[in-house]
């Protein structure tokens, strides 16, 4: 990989959801991604979990899952991933990119099943599944965009 401008090899991705927020984390130098957590977020999120989570890998850049109409259009949820990317950017004061994730639950079921079917998970690690999501938004991203890093940063919309 070529020199970037990235203090840390590491990028956290989230799979926003209105009860549950998937977290995993990748890397610019393996381009691979691994789930981490599942981040309780009812009437208040739990912060503590994502604090903990920013400082254990320190990113270099924080991704949230844009969950757009299919045919592309924003609608609510994606609205509010927007606002929960912009709490994240003022939290942590890293720049946050958004990744397109319309299909990623879909994938994230098909994975834990075949995951299942293999005796590598079960029934009861469902909750997993949130975080599963934000590993395939995550590799999604990671994988679209090699050759986008450069010295002045990485190529993405993101919230500065």
């Amino acid at each position: 990989m070529p020199d970037t401008a990235v203090s840390s090899p590491h990028i956290l991705g989230f799979d926003f959801g209105l009860r549950r927020i998937g977290v995993a984390v990748g890397q610019f130098t393996t381009m691979t991604a691994t789930r981490l957590e599942t981040v309780g977020h009812g009437k208040t999120l739990d912060w503590a979990v994502i604090d903990h989570l920013v400082r254990e890998w320190q990113p270099a850049l924080l991704l949230v899952g844009l969950p757009l109409a299919i045919n592309g259009d924003e609608t609510d949820m994606s609205r509010a991933a927007r606002k929960f990317g912009a709490r994240l950017h003022d939290r942590y004061s890293l720049d946050v990119s958004f990744a397109d994730e319309r299909l990623s639950s879909r994938a994230a079921q098909s994975r834990f099943a075949e995951l299942r079917a293999q005796g590598n998970l079960k029934k009861k690690h469902a909750r997993q599944l949130d975080a599963m999501a934000a590993q395939i938004i995550l590799e999604s991203w990671l994988q679209s965009t090699p050759g986008e890093f450069s010295r002045k940063g990485l190529r993405q919309e993101r919230i500065k």
